[in-house]
Parts: structure tokens; sequence; C-alpha cells
């Protein structure tokens, strides 16, 4: 669940960064009162620790836990 939620600001953070590289505008600092405020500040540390919690992603071991919910137990004794 962590995984998720990191993934998920980590992509908002690539999206505002796209939109700062394309038409220089910052959604974030637009949407919180500027770069510099306390806001603004937190989600780009929010961002920053996503980023470094999906480092240790690459070192994951690959797990398939859907199929395992849905195994079919019939035969299983």
């Amino acid at each position: 669940m962590f995984d998720r939620i990191a993934l998920f600001i980590l992509t908002l953070g690539g999206l505002n960064w796209g939109l700062v590289g394309l038409f220089r505008f910052d959604f974030v600092a637009w949407a919180f009162g500027g770069s510099a405020s306390i806001v603004s500040r937190i989600v780009y540390t929010l961002v920053a620790l996503s980023a470094i919690w999906c480092v240790s992603l690459f070192f994951k071991k690959n797990e398939i836990v859907e199929s395992d919910r849905h195994r079919d137990t019939r035969y299983d004794s």
C-alpha cells in the first residue's frame, strides 16, 4: 500500500515538473501561494521522500499476489 502511495505522489511530482519544463508553470507553487510557502515546501518534500522510497522498488523481488488469492483450491487437501 505504501508503495502505491509513494508512486502516486511521485507521479504527481513528475507531472508538475513536466509543467515546469514545458510551460514554466509550477502548479504546486500556484496552488499553494508560491514556491517558498510552507505548504509548497511540504509538498516538494513529500515528492522527494516518495522518490527516495521508490528507489527501493528497483531492488524488490517481483511478486504476483493476485494469482495466489484467486487460486483454485478445490483440489487442495
